[in-house]
């Protein structure tokens, strides 16, 4: 496809996951100048943009219109028009099908710019008191339940701290497999992030199953749980031993500087 005229550019913008006021000056202004705004769910990002009266043209972009409506968000693009791409809440990309039409963009050679912003992955992970140095980002774990289990499997010996999303009719029955692949560990259930019932749920597996059990969590939920290697080796425990290590690893390196 040949564009008629000067491409446009597509800008990924990151909207509220939850409180409207957590959106940046930029966002704002990039939402008023763009000639399109494509969203997951044009409704919702209605009331964002009449919080903030910007009138701009809405189109919708999701998961089950993505094959066809790329095409043509693109064609727009490539014939000039600026394009925002938002979805319902955080980061567009992370978990929703914007990598669809952005790859796309990309192969075109349309610019693509992100707008940073919230993202309920990276929110939950700073509240939630786990490590926070290595993190490993799962996003929707399979829901058949072989695949589920391939999948514990594999994420089982991971060191660092997992970052799931998940709805709130399956949490217990994914807290129930991942305490049954993996055994307790530290866990966070991180609920409603921004909003007025926001929740950070701390303890073990065990503990929060428990609690879950004893009342349903409703609404947007993060899942954050311990990684392996720290579940073996405590962080104190870790943190002396790697001192130890980097002394001797350093010491060498000094001496030679100072000429001894």
């Amino acid at each position: 496809m040949q564009p008629s005229g000067h491409k446009g550019t597509l800008y990924l913008v990151s909207t509220p996951i939850g409180h409207l006021e957590d959106i940046t000056l930029r966002a704002l202004r990039v939402l008023k100048e763009v000639d399109l705004i494509a969203a997951e769910d044009t409704r919702h990002t209605q009331k964002l943009l009449a919080r903030y009266e910007i009138h701009g043209t809405l189109t919708s972009y999701h998961d089950f219109n993505k094959e066809t409506k790329a095409p043509v968000l693109l064609a727009r693009i490539l014939d000039g028009a600026s394009v925002a791409l938002v979805c319902d809440a955080g980061t567009p990309t992370i978990s929703d099908p914007g990598y669809f039409l952005i790859s796309r963009c990309i192969e075109a050679g349309v610019p693509v710019v992100p707008i940073p912003g919230p993202c309920a992955a990276i929110a939950a992970l700073a509240a939630s008191g786990l490590p926070t140095d290595r993190f490993h980002f799962e996003g929707f774990l399979p829901k058949p339940s072989g695949r589920l289990a391939k999948r514990l499997a594999v994420l089982r010996d991971y060191p660092e701290t997992i970052v799931l999303y998940e709805s709130p009719h399956r949490l217990l029955k994914t807290l129930k497999a991942v305490f049954a692949a993996w055994g307790d560990r530290p866990a966070v259930i991180a609920r409603e992030m921004t909003k007025m019932h926001e929740e950070c749920l701390r303890g073990t597996l065990s503990s929060v199953i428990a609690a879950v059990e004893q009342r349903p969590r409703r609404g947007e939920i993060t899942l954050l749980i311990g990684g392996c290697d720290r579940v073996r080796h405590p962080p104190e425990a870790r943190s002396a031993e790697s001192e130890a290590q980097d002394e001797r690893r350093v010491q060498p390196a000094t001496l030679r500087a100072a000429g001894r």
